[in-house]
């Protein structure tokens, strides 16, 4: 088998009368054996599974359907497999009906090529009878939408429940009761706003007693206010207590007595002379008299 370069090039025919090296063997795909060009064929070698691969179906002719043989198996066994299951004899009128043009006279087989639907009336008719007036269209269909929108009308108003006393009332309560909070909530915001209004009132006139002016007049006739650490003196508590958190405390804590300049007109305190200096200068005129 093959040459002395390649001994192992081509392969001989399996017919025991051909026995032909062929370079290019030819194998069955059914009984797996290699052939020549000549004896390739399941006929020319006499393939011994010549049917192994092959479909086979039947027609059923109660119910119109295929019924698959199965190769190398009785035919007998599918066939009573089919009638017991899969069979349906109302299938058969569905298949084997052949449907005809609808139109007068006609009796044209209705196929895949010769088949056009009418786009008015939604009919399938033949080639020849494919426009309206060739099949007598009756046109499109009408929607009834008005009538139909009525009677739906009609049975909503007729179907409608009526009221219940039961939620008429607590409706009518939660509502009188939301009423009632929303009066008391006006009436809160009301309050605090005319209560801020007078703080602020306060609080401006209070500010304002402390002035550059307030020293113009009779010292006597003010309310002196005197520091417990230091002694000195203040017209007015908010000065005083602006003096002790500036000058006796730093961060919550009690500091050292310092000596204190006070000035002679509005006996306000000063820790540094320059300050005291630069407020009369300021706010009196110059004047350190008196």
């Amino acid at each position: 088998m093959g040459t002395p370069e390649f001994p192992n090039l081509g392969k001989h025919c399996s017919v025991s009368d051909c026995r032909q090296l062929d370079f290019l063997p030819f194998t069955c795909d059914r009984c797996d054996q290699i052939y020549c060009l000549e004896h390739r064929g399941y006929i020319e070698h006499k393939c011994t599974k010549p049917n192994k691969e092959d479909v086979k179906v039947v027609i059923c002719p109660l119910c119109a359907k295929g019924v698959r043989l199965i190769p190398d198996q009785d035919p007998n066994i599918a066939w009573d497999h089919h009638v017991n299951i899969d069979c349906d004899p109302s299938n058969y009128e569905k298949v084997t009906k052949k449907r005809k043009c609808p139109a007068p006279g006609c009796r044209e087989v209705l196929v895949f090529s010769n088949t056009i639907k009418c786009r008015d009336c939604l009919e399938d008719h033949c080639l020849k009878h494919r426009f309206g007036p060739d099949h007598k269209c009756s046109g499109p269909k009408k929607l009834e939408t008005s009538f139909s929108f009525m009677s739906l009308f009609n049975t909503i108003k007729k179907e409608e429940p009526k009221p219940n006393l039961t939620s008429t009332a607590s409706s009518k309560w939660t509502s009188s009761f939301l009423s009632v909070a929303s009066n008391i909530r006006a009436s809160a915001e009301a309050s605090m706003s005319k209560l801020g209004n007078e703080i602020n009132q306060v609080w401006l006139a209070a500010r304002d007693s402390v002035g550059p002016n307030s020293g113009s007049g009779n010292k006597n006739d003010l309310q002196e206010e005197s520091c417990p650490q230091c002694g000195v003196k203040f017209s007015s508590a908010i000065s005083l207590v602006d003096h002790v958190q500036q000058v006796h405390e730093s961060n919550g804590k009690p500091l050292g007595v310092k000596k204190i300049e006070a000035c002679p007109k509005c006996s306000g305190g000063f820790v540094e002379p320059v300050s005291l200096v630069e407020h009369v200068e300021r706010d009196h005129g110059g004047g350190s008299g008196a």
